[in-house]
Parts: structure tokens; C-alpha cells; sequence
């Protein structure tokens, strides 16, 4: 047991309440309500094994820059508690529960799923030479929607692409200000994070305007979606905590960063799935 808790605490297991939510909103917009039970768990598995895969890679991939940077120095790899070899297999089983869910799921599904995971591990390198870096993670999560609805439907017609979207700037909202820590590591270290190359008043400013925009393409899927006035109430709930986590993270105060990143950010994925699951109860 302590063995498998150093390994979830190494892939962050329970930040997987980010993207799950928003797997099984695509899912119930395609179905109209809630899926089968065979397809819910298949996309369960799917997102855990994608999200896994990814984020033991991304340890791998960055384990010479965590070793340097005293905030991730006490990380599973660069402190050796768990060797490159374990990574790796962690990574390749993972993402062969991945392909295994995919199968389950569509013949489409299956397609798209080395595209998918092949983004997600691409993801890991793209802090070396852009500032887009928090976008392209962005673009990586904004897949879970649009992996639920083809898990649900087998095709991509009228997905409401706006979800995607949104998910696109919620995302690199939030990790844009969670990479205000490293700010100072990452511009010495020569990573390209906004923080380090914009300071962390400009950063903050912008991420602010990614969740605006967030906030726009939410509104948006409930337009196009048909969706009860109650998602909009529900809605409102998530811009709140969008509204607080730029309250209480400052310039000069970044001593709450862990409320505003993994407590604000689990609330909202969770209020907008709930918030689309009772819309469609209710029509």
C-alpha cells in the first residue's frame, strides 16, 4: 500500500477529477442523459488509463528539471523512490488500458486513441519552446468531452465544439497561474512558462482572460446544446469559483495557490457536469 501511494502521489492521481467530469459530460450530451452502464465504466477506464500514461510520462520527461527545482525536488523519481524502469512500465500499461477501453468503446474510438495519447505525451516537451505550453495542455483535456461523445455516439457530428473550447481556456487559465511557483526556477532554467517570461502580474492578467473567455463557451454549450435554465444557474456557481481563485491568488501572495488550484478547479469540472446532468433530467 505505501508502494501504490507514492506512485498515485507521482501522477497526482487525484487531479484526474479535472478531466473525468468533462469525459462524462461529452458522454451524456451525445446520449441525452446518462449513458449505458457498460459505456460509463468503459470511459472511466479510459480516462484513467489516458490521464495515467500522461502524467507518468510527463515525470519522466521532466525528472532532470524536477530534480533542480527545489518546490519538485521531493518528487518519486529525481528523489529515487521510484526507478525509471517502474516509470515506464507505468506509462506503457497505462496506456495499454487505455487502447484496451478504446476497443470496448467504438471502432472510432479506437482510431482516435494514439492520436490522443500521442498529444498528451507531446504535451511534456512543449515548455522547452513555447508559451503556448498552457494552451497545448488545455488542448490536451479539452479531448475528454469529445472522447465521451464519441464513446457514446461513434462519430463526431454535431459536437458541440464550443465545450471543447472552453475546456481549452479553463485550462490554460488555471495552469498559468499555478505556474506562477516556478516563475523564477523556469526563467533561470530557460523553460518558456508565461510566469517566466511575462512575470507573474502579467500572467495572472491573462489567465483572468482565459477564464473569461472559459466562462464565454460554457454559456455557449448550453446555448447550442438546448440545455434547462438550470445549467446557467449551475453555471453561475462555476464562475464563482473562477471569480475566487483569482481573489485569492495576488502578485505578493501566492501562499494559497493549492485552494485556488486543486479545491477551486475540482469544484468547477464537477458544479458544470452536474450542471448539464440535471439540465438534461429536467428537459
Amino acid at each position: 500500500m505505501a508502494r501504490l501511494a507514492v506512485f498515485l502521489e507521482m501522477i497526482k492521481f487525484k487531479f484526474t477529477v479535472f478531466a473525468l467530469p468533462f469525459a462524462l459530460t461529452g458522454a451524456f450530451l451525445a446520449a441525452r442523459g446518462v449513458p449505458s452502464m457498460m459505456i460509463f465504466f468503459w470511459i472511466t477506464v479510459a480516462m484513467v488509463g489516458a490521464r495515467t500514461s500522461a502524467m507518468a510520462f510527463n515525470r519522466i520527461a521532466d525528472k532532470s528539471f524536477d530534480g533542480g527545482n527545489p518546490r519538485t525536488s521531493h518528487r518519486a523519481l529525481p528523489a529515487g523512490d521510484v526507478s525509471g524502469r517502474q516509470a515506464w512500465l507505468l506509462t506503457i500499461g497505462a496506456a495499454l488500458l487505455f487502447f484496451l477501453a478504446a476497443w470496448q468503446l467504438n471502432p472510432l474510438a479506437l482510431k482516435v486513441s494514439p492520436f490522443a495519447l500521442a498529444l498528451t505525451w507531446g504535451y511534456s516537451y512543449t515548455k522547452r519552446f513555447t508559451t503556448c505550453c498552457h494552451l497545448i495542455l488545455g488542448l490536451c483535456l479539452a479531448i475528454a468531452p469529445l472522447g465521451g461523445w464519441v464513446a457514446v455516439s461513434g462519430h463526431l457530428s454535431h459536437y458541440p465544439w464550443v465545450l471543447s473550447l472552453g475546456v481549452i481556456f479553463w485550462v490554460a487559465g488555471f495552469d498559468t497561474i499555478y505556474s506562477c511557483l516556478d516563475s523564477g526556477y523556469d526563467r533561470e532554467a530557460g523553460l518558456f512558462s508565461l510566469p517566466s517570461r511575462l512575470g507573474v502580474s502579467g500572467s495572472l492578467r491573462l489567465a483572468a482572460i482565459s477564464h473569461l473567455l472559459a466562462m464565454v463557451f460554457f454559456i455557449l454549450t448550453g446555448w447550442l446544446c438546448h440545455l434547462h435554465w438550470l445549467y446557467y444557474l449551475l453555471l453561475l456557481a462555476a464562475a464563482v469559483a473562477l471569480w475566487y481563485q483569482h481573489h485569492i491568488v495576488r502578485p505578493g501572495d501566492l501562499s494559497r495557490m493549492h485552494l485556488a488550484f486543486q479545491t477551486m478547479n475540482s469544484a468547477i469540472s464537477v458544479v458544470i457536469f452536474g450542471a448539464v446532468w440535471l439540465a438534461l433530467i429536467v428537459n
